[in-house]
């Protein structure tokens, strides 16, 4: 069954290692999107860690950092998509937009939001979306941390309005906030 998952946990809650479960136990083809960059080497382990984690477990894998309305039309033969991590994509458009001397605020990330979520919803299968809670914490000190903190916040909202799912993980127990019940 077509379904919107979104999972939402903050840094090392387990929300990515319970997305990979909450998708295994869905019938048929899986692809994991990962959105990161590598950046550094400490980056690359981080990476290399996450797909020995699906070593052996029938998951193909792409990578996109930013065009992930274009990549989901590509994949739309498989039965499950899993993205992680849309808190990554939102740090690629704005490094995107940034070297190519374009704004990118608020208006910007409604608009990706949107356009996500409407590739989402042409999308035949379960998309499962992983996400930071960035918003618990402190208030960073400059602009551009606040910025980001901002734009994931509205990313994140957007994406859990469309959601037939919201999972908050925390320490590695998965608390359902949003459930859509279907007869």
């Amino acid at each position: 069954m077509k379904k919107i998952i979104l999972i939402t946990g903050g840094a090392r809650s387990g929300k990515s290692s319970y997305a990979l479960e909450r998708c295994e136990a869905l019938a048929g083809t899986k692809c994991f999107v990962a959105t990161c960059p590598v950046i550094d080497p400490e980056m690359d382990e981080r990476i290399d860690a996450h797909k020995r984690e699906r070593e052996g477990r029938a998951w193909d894998s792409a990578e996109e950092e930013t065009d992930l309305c274009g990549l989901l039309a590509r994949l739309k033969t498989y039965d499950t998509v899993l993205i992680d991590c849309l808190t990554l994509w939102v740090n690629n458009l704005m490094f995107s937009a940034e070297r190519e001397n374009r704004i990118f605020g608020e208006t910007e990330m409604r608009e990706e939001a949107a356009r996500l979520s409407e590739a989402i919803e042409a999308f035949p299968g379960t998309v499962c979306l992983v996400t930071n809670e960035v918003g618990l914490g402190i208030v960073p000190d400059n602009s551009l941390a606040r910025k980001y903190r901002d734009l994931v916040g509205r990313c994140n909202t957007i994406l859990a309005k469309r959601a037939d799912e919201v999972i908050l993980v925390s320490c590695g127990i998965p608390l359902t906030l949003k459930e859509t019940i279907s007869f």
